[in-house]
């Protein structure tokens, strides 16, 4: 949890970056890529970006900011929650000495860019616009990123298996979108990941063993997919910290492990309801003191509770 709230702090500005009136305004690359990016977007109604212009250092500018190490050179793009609307320039791949791109609740369209040259990029936050196409292949060079959030979106297309690249990832979320394909096996690879967001989309298959290489997982959220099937794999039960397990409103059946209380006893939400899981409820759910939600309701259970 230290990481999270580290990566809290950068994203509200305690990094080595600056806001510097001293930087001279010469067109510098990462100059020109802001204002391509600029151009891109059809909507500011706010005028959220009207200290975008020559007159000011563009380190100033709305949600830019500079490293201390190389003046010139743009570390952080936040310019979430304005009410932008257009298309996201490729230009934004040219900025090279990203480490925070946070581009949440707009109104953006078209496909993602190239972002495979930013490499020391640490969060990517798109979540709530309406972008649309894939996930490019493009985010493979992302072994730096630690938050990637491109939920509540259009994106269509398979979970690209070049993910597991991303080795340091703590938060996935590709939920509420229209992904469909099977959940990667590889993703056992990201052995940091802390919260798995996958829910609300078309994704089919069981859910892999895999997952349950994920030790620090604390969040499992897979609800909504209406199609996965197959039973909750027994690797699962490896995950002793788990808090949040929803897997609600699929296909998912067999019968409950009987010792799920037992080996998950961190669990303050546990949601199954709306699938075909049949046989007794298991006891030892009754042993999980901090339990705050159970949801079993829409399956084929028999016996006592």
């Amino acid at each position: 949890m230290l990481v999270l709230l580290s990566l809290l702090l950068i994203a509200h500005g305690a990094s080595s970056s600056i806001r510097c009136s001293a930087i001279p305004n010469y067109e510098s690359t990462d100059m020109i890529s802001l204002l391509d990016f600029k151009r891109a977007i059809t909507k500011d109604t706010r005028r959220a970006l009207r200290s975008w212009n020559a007159s000011i250092p563009y380190c100033q500018w709305e949600g830019v900011m500079c490293s201390l190490r190389h003046l010139t050179r743009v570390t952080e793009l936040n310019i979430s929650d304005l009410g932008l609307a257009g298309t996201l320039s490729p230009s934004l791949g040219n900025l090279t000495f990203l480490k925070i791109l946070d581009l949440s609740n707009n109104n953006f369209t078209g496909e993602l860019p190239p972002l495979n040259r930013l490499h020391r990029l640490q969060l990517l936050l798109l979540r709530n616009n309406s972008l649309q196409g894939m996930i490019r292949d493009t985010l493979a060079n992302c072994s730096n990123l630690e938050l990637l959030d491109l939920s509540s979106n259009l994106l269509v297309g398979e979970i690209p298996l070049a993910l597991a690249n991303c080795s340091n990832l703590e938060w996935l979320d590709l939920s509420s979108n229209l992904l469909v394909g099977e959940i990667p096996r590889n993703i056992g690879f990201l052995s940091n990941l802390l919260f798995v967001y996958l829910g609300h989309n078309h994704l089919t298959g069981s859910i892999p063993d895999e997952i349950g290489l994920l030790r620090n997982l604390l969040d499992l959220f897979l609800a909504g997919n209406g199609r996965l099937s197959g039973g909750i794999p027994p690797s699962v039960l490896n995950l002793s910290s788990l808090v949040v397990l929803d897997l609600g409103n699929n296909m998912l059946e067999g019968a409950l492990p009987s010792n799920i209380g037992d080996m998950l006893p961190n669990l303050k939400w546990l949601e199954l309801d709306y699938n075909k899981f049949e046989g007794h409820i298991p006891a030892s759910l009754g042993n999980i003191s901090g339990l705050r939600t159970l949801g079993l309701s829409f399956n084929n259970f028999i016996g006592q509770l």
